[in-house]
């Protein structure tokens, strides 16, 4: 009698290896299968990943699987080779990353709810996926739609329109095009805020397809129910941020990054991977197009298109009848007079759109009243106690005085009512943010209706929702906020955006911070004059003559990505270099670069590899902790690659201490 065969399974398990168990006498058992392994004193879901004639253990300790879960598809060889890729390539255990890349309900040993498994519909896919009417092309968007829907096999596409130019529509019927041959579509964006209105743009395209939504804000019902409908290949459509991308999809025909640029498609936790480059790894398995859609690229797709290795294809007009881009203008404050943060012609300027009934954006990247409360008697600033930063002042309505918070730890105080140094009672906000900005144009424009919108007014989705749509209604005049406005927002009444304190990131250490204000100033002005109204953007700077604002004010992005590469390419940062961080955090400084200087000597480095000293962050304190970093570099990705898997096992092979490290593959910037 012939013994069962040994099971390979990953675990949830802070360990770098699988699991070997029995698999039943009865019933077979295949790669991609979610079983329910004891482990313990409890029991785990686990995914088998493999099978073996033998194991390393005795016989006598394996132990049998409990059971099968067959309450949802089983896991394809795709799926588990994107997973494997992800797992190799971040330096993460592939039990941690399979596991983590389920949904939470997947992941328990207890039945899925009734809810989470909607019967398929049973329409013929080419007929729930016509495009509706009222869809019409310009000529260049007609191209590029057509270039993508006929692509058919792998190829990776960098659609580099400007703002406006129309780049949603191409989507669509490039994925009309695809999905009606009986294939499906995924689409990413960065943000959860535009999950919501490219839904309901979808929906009205497609108003008979049938379209899943997976983000990490959706209840678990619901995320289970749509990542079943995309794993069981019932799901025409799949939209989604960065988690979309591990949604199984059996016959995945055309995957799309949104604003591909975006720094929010890098996981900043647990599997530290690219929603984006893990995209491009799903489209390569599953052997159809994918899309990378911006007005600003980011400078490694940017790279990778000059390279030939991606192809361009170009919309250089805005798609609206009349609509053209706007007019950027930089307004010196060193010769011009600012008062309460505003110069006198940004204040003309609304003033102008006021009469006129139309909108205008005042950009400020930075919430709160105040980022900095001070006493002027003794110099005293107030400070986290968790973290080396400073506490932000933020106003409260109906309230006699507002709190202090930390935006990186989250902690949160009263404001005191006298300097705890030396006792002054005259404490001072410095500096602005966007309530003050708010209280300024109040009191510059009382009977103007304005709307402040940052993540302290859109905690809830719902409530920025409700907000965007307001002000697409025309019911705002003046509107204030951060980033979150900055991207894939269609004002159509909005005619000026006015820029305030974009000065800061010029003079930051870390080397992306240009191209990062530069995209940012791009999209953020690509909300004025979207219609036939011209638009007018105003930049408040100290350096009007500085190449970058020379080339926002042309929209030059081809400019400014040369001269941004030229400067990567002679510091040695990339793309011309592959990078790895190597962090660590722990109570005391002094542990954390210890740790750093003994990890640092584990393996030997190749002569391809640099390793550098390690150096505490810039945040060196925050929520408690002190954090140190150490940085690895190559000019042969394969060869960091390489090192990294051998001082990736190396570490994890240390015993446990106090000391919590984890290493970022491809970080956006050291910290």
């Amino acid at each position: 009698m012939t013994s069962p065969p040994v099971l390979q399974v990953a675990l949830d398990v802070p360990l770098a290896t699988l699991f070997d168990y029995l698999a039943p006498t009865e019933g077979a058992v295949e790669p991609g299968d979610r079983v329910v392994v004891p482990f313990g004193r409890r029991e785990r879901v686990g995914v088998v990943i493999g099978t073996a004639a033998t194991s390393e253990l005795p016989a006598a300790r394996l132990k049998p699987i409990s059971r099968v879960l067959h309450d949802a598809p089983a896991l394809s060889p795709e799926w588990l080779e994107l997973v494997k890729f992800l797992s190799s390539y971040y330096q993460r255990p592939l039990g941690e990353t399979v596991i983590a890349s389920l949904p939470p309900r997947l992941r328990s040993v207890k039945p899925l709810p009734k809810k989470a498994l909607a019967p398929p519909s049973d329409a013929p896919l080419a007929l729930r996926c016509r495009l509706a009417a009222g869809h019409a092309l310009t000529p260049a968007q007609q191209a590029a739609a057509t270039r993508i829907a006929g692509a058919g096999r792998f190829a990776a596409t960098l659609l580099h329109g400007v703002t406006g130019s129309g780049k949603t529509e191409v989507y669509l019927h490039a994925i009309a095009g695809l999905v009606a041959r009986e294939r499906q579509a995924l689409v990413l964006v960065p943000e959860i805020s535009l999950t919501p209105q490219l839904e309901a743009r979808f929906r009205a395209a497609f108003p008979d397809a049938r379209i899943a939504v997976l983000h990490s804000a959706l209840e678990d019902v619901p995320r289970t129910a749509g990542w079943i409908a995309a794993a069981r290949g019932d799901a025409d459509i799949v939209l989604g941020t960065r988690l979309a991308v591990l949604a199984p999809m059996p016959r995945l025909g055309l995957v799309v990054v949104d604003e591909e640029h975006d720094p929010s498609f890098k996981q900043q936790d647990g599997l530290r991977y690219s929603g984006r480059d893990a995209a491009v790894m799903k489209a390569k398995l599953a052997d159809c197009p994918v899309v990378l859609g911006t007005a600003t690229p980011s400078l490694e797709t940017w790279h990778n298109a000059q390279q030939g290795r991606y192809e361009v294809l170009s919309l250089p007009e805005r798609a609206a009848p009349g609509a053209s881009l706007p007019v950027v203008r930089m307004l010196d404050v060193r010769t011009t007079r600012v008062e309460h943060g505003l110069s006198r012609e940004l204040v003309a300027a609304i003033g102008e759109r006021l009469s006129r009934r139309e909108q205008s954006l005042v950009f400020i990247n930075r919430r709160g009243y105040a980022p900095v409360l001070a006493c002027e008697a003794c110099g005293w600033i107030a400070g986290c106690a968790r973290c080396s930063a400073r506490l932000v002042l933020h106003a409260q309505r109906g309230a006699t005085a507002g709190r202090l918070r930390c935006h990186h730890c989250g902690a949160d105080q009263p404001v005191p009512r006298e300097c705890p140094t030396c006792g002054n009672v005259d404490l001072k906000p410095m500096g602005r943010g966007t309530q003050r900005v708010e209280e300024t144009l109040a009191a510059t424009f009382p009977g103007a209706r304005i709307l402040r919108i940052d993540r302290d007014t859109a905690r809830r989705r719902e409530d920025l929702s409700r907000t965007l749509e307001e002000v697409r209604a025309g019911e705002g005049d003046i509107l204030v906020g951060t980033q979150l406005l900055a991207k894939g927002h269609d004002f159509p009444n909005l005619t000026l955006v006015g820029v305030l304190n974009a000065d800061a990131a010029l003079l930051a250490t870390d080397y992306r911070s240009g191209e990062r204000l530069f995209a940012t100033l791009m999209q953020v002005a690509g909300r004025a004059g979207r219609r036939e109204r011209p638009g007018e953007v105003l930049v408040q700077t100290s350096f009007p003559q500085h190449p970058l604002y020379g080339a926002l004010a042309r929209h030059d992005f081809g400019a400014f990505a040369t001269a941004q590469l030229a400067e990567r390419r002679a510091a040695g940062f990339p793309p011309f270099v592959s990078e790895a961080v190597l962090r660590a955090e722990a109570r005391a400084l002094e542990h954390a670069v210890a740790f750093l200087r003994e990890a640092r000597e584990l393996v030997e480095a190749p002569e391809e590899v640099t390793l550098y000293d390690p150096v505490p962050n810039v945040i060196t304190r925050r929520a408690g902790y002190e954090r140190a970093q150490l940085v690895a570099q190559s000019p042969s990705r394969g060869a960091l690659q390489s090192y990294l898997r051998r001082w990736s096992e190396a570490l994890f092979a240390r015993p446990a201490r106090a000391v919590r490290w984890h290493l970022d593959v491809d970080p956006l910037g050291t910290e």
